[in-house]
């Protein structure tokens, strides 16, 4: 096999002191080491490879250039049936659900459960019984505020007000022990409402 020369001691003597002139002289020494080691191939296949774990490290997850909505719905997706959404991946179970016609009042009552669910979860990351609740203040997804002023807007337009429903207050109570009892739990639902409220709100937005 083919070697090369590879010289590995120092041309210059490092003694300076008088008292070790008298030793022996660095020799030189040479190593042979086979070419095929530094060949151009294995350099290349090293660039390649760090290329591709560059690459690898920048692959987006699907929707994620769309924004934080897409890359969810994505995942969503995935559990609907084609009958609760046209990209769904399951298939439907049992007989399909009746058309559904929106009315004023039923909306009303969609607000005031929402309002008051969503007064629930802003009261318990402000309380933060769990440190970590903290870190959902002023997200910029509070909804409170907003509700309250769609809500009055329906007032001065002549229409009643409903109290909460017996859900909507079910459900706000079971946000308030879960939040005290199992942290985890409790941002499952935090994330599930956020989501499924901004994603069908900017569908409703797209077609309005």
């Amino acid at each position: 096999m083919a070697a090369s020369i590879i010289r590995i001691s120092q041309s210059q003597p490092f003694y300076k002191k008088p008292e070790l002139a008298a030793l022996k002289k660095p020799q030189a020494y040479f190593l042979s080491l086979p070419i095929s080691s530094f060949s151009l191939k294995k350099a290349r296949m090293v660039v390649v490879s760090a290329t591709t774990a560059a690459e690898k490290a920048k692959k987006r997850y699907p929707g994620e250039a769309k924004g934080f909505v897409e890359e969810m719905r994505f995942v969503a997706m995935k559990l609907h049936t084609r009958d609760q959404a046209k990209e769904g991946e399951n298939e439907p179970q049992g007989q399909p659900v009746a058309k559904w016609e929106p009315s004023v009042e039923g909306y009303l009552k969609f607000l005031v459960d929402s309002k008051l669910v969503y007064d629930t979860l802003e009261s318990i990351v402000e309380k933060a019984a769990f440190p970590d609740y903290a870190e959902f203040r002023n997200t910029g997804l509070e909804r409170s505020e907003s509700l309250a002023k769609d809500l009055e807007w329906f007032k001065q337009q002549g229409y009643d007000i409903p109290q909460p429903s017996s859900p909507g207050v079910s459900y706000s109570q079971y946000l308030e022990e879960l939040s005290e009892k199992d942290p985890q739990a409790f941002i499952c639902h935090f994330y599930n409402t956020y989501f499924a409220h901004t994603a069908g709100g900017r569908m409703i937005g797209r077609k309005s």
